[in-house]
Parts: structure tokens; C-alpha cells; sequence
């Protein structure tokens, strides 16, 4: 009753683990049917006493996917195996053959579009459902956002804060990373009279500063550009 469920989800996890990371939304169909198989066959120890050949034919069907996936490379198995990226606007003209395919309706692609940020077809160069079903949009040459290169700007190199503090927990490794002391880290947080514990998030700034967010949300009584939704306000 209690070990049985444990192996199979160890084993699971770990044949998922050698797989690969990729989120279920940018998954090919190829993908799914694997994922599929794959639990099926896990999960038969569960109901039935044969663990030892369904973790067997688990692990087959993982090799079998691997040296699939390592296939799919070569770009003549790739378009075997996965489904080419279909067309729905081309130069701010909608392609009806290309809707019709993934049985899209119009309304769908202009809710897509708005996501992106779009509001009018003819300002689209290229609108296609990729493989993962995923809508991409190129937007015309002169619709597009104006670049630094554009304009012959020289912009300073982009900077990631790095979290020390997440959820009331110390980042140690980051600690380490930036060759920092828990002693300093400490001393930070005293000075904005904080404790760890409530801390969010604190990340080191570019200027060697900590930065904290704290659970604690200003009060912003009838400020406009604090509005929310609902009758509560």
C-alpha cells in the first residue's frame, strides 16, 4: 500500500527527469503521446503486482523516445516526426487556407493578436501557429518597436538582480557566488529594519545595493494608479 505508489512515482519522476524539461504548452504531439504511454505504463504496478516488467517496458520506451528525439535533428525526420508551422497572415493578408488547417476561427486569431499586442492584420508581415501551437507574430518593418540600433544608441549591458532573499529563506549559494558573508547580508536587512523571515524577495543590485521587497503593501487609499477590480476598493 505504501511502497508500491513510492517506486512508481520515484520512477516516474526520474524517467521524466532523463527525458528532458519542457513545459506542456510547447509540446509537439509526438510529445504528448510519449508523455501518455509513459504514465500508462507506470502506473500498472499500482493496480496490478508486475512491477518489475512495467518499470522495464517504462525504461524501453524512454530509450525508444531518446534516440527518436536525437533523429529528429536531421531535418528530413524532423518534418516526419513533427508538424511543420502553419501560416495565418502573410504581408497583412489572412491566409483562409492556413485557419481552415488548425480549424482556427477568426475571432480565435484576433484574440491571439491581441495578446501580442495587435490590434490590426494589415499591420503583420508573418503570423504563424508553430509547431507547439503557439502563435508567432512579426509585425511589419515600420509597426515594429523602435530598436537602440535604430536610433545609433550604445546602451550599457543588461543587469540581473540576484536574489539573496526568497520567501524569508536565504539564498546561499548565490551568497557564494557573489563572494558576499551571511554577516553582510544580515547587516543589510537590520538597517531597513526587516527580519528574514519577512522578506518576499531581496536581490543585489548593480550598485552593490540590496533591494527588498517585504509582504508588506503600502496603502494607497483612492490613488488611480493603484486601482483593482471589484466593489472592495
Amino acid at each position: 500500500m505504501l511502497y508500491r505508489p513510492f517506486i512508481v512515482f520515484t520512477a516516474g519522476y526520474l524517467l521524466l527527469r532523463v527525458t528532458g524539461k519542457k513545459a506542456v504548452s510547447q509540446m509537439h504531439s509526438f510529445d504528448l503521446l510519449y508523455i501518455f504511454v509513459l504514465t500508462n505504463i507506470i502506473s500498472t504496478p499500482v493496480e496490478d503486482s508486475k512491477m518489475g516488467k512495467a518499470l522495464t517496458y517504462a525504461v524501453i520506451i524512454v530509450i525508444f523516445y531518446k534516440i527518436l528525439i536525437r533523429l529528429s535533428l536531421h531535418n528530413k525526420l524532423r518534418w516526419i516526426l513533427y508538424e511543420r508551422p502553419t501560416v495565418l497572415i502573410r504581408n497583412g493578408d489572412i491566409d483562409r487556407k492556413g485557419l481552415k488547417k488548425v480549424r482556427m476561427p477568426m475571432n480565435e486569431l484576433l484574440s491571439h493578436l491581441r495578446v501580442k499586442g495587435f490590434t490590426d492584420t494589415q499591420n503583420i508581415a508573418m503570423a504563424t501557429m508553430e509547431e507547439t501551437g503557439s502563435i508567432s507574430v512579426i509585425p511589419k518593418s515600420e509597426y515594429r518597436p523602435v530598436q537602440p540600433n535604430d536610433l545609433n544608441l550604445r546602451i550599457q549591458k543588461e543587469y540581473i538582480p540576484i536574489p539573496l532573499i526568497m520567501d524569508g529563506q536565504i539564498i546561499y549559494h548565490n551568497l557564494k557566488y557573489l563572494q558576499l558573508e551571511q554577516s553582510w547580508l544580515m547587516n543589510e536587512v537590520e538597517k531597513t529594519g526587516n527580519n528574514v523571515e519577512n522578506i518576499l524577495l531581496a536581490t543585489y543590485s548593480e550598485n552593490g545595493k540590496l533591494f527588498i521587497d517585504d509582504n508588506e503593501l503600502q496603502n494607497h487609499k483612492n490613488d488611480p494608479y493603484y486601482y483593482e477590480p471589484g466593489k472592495d476598493n
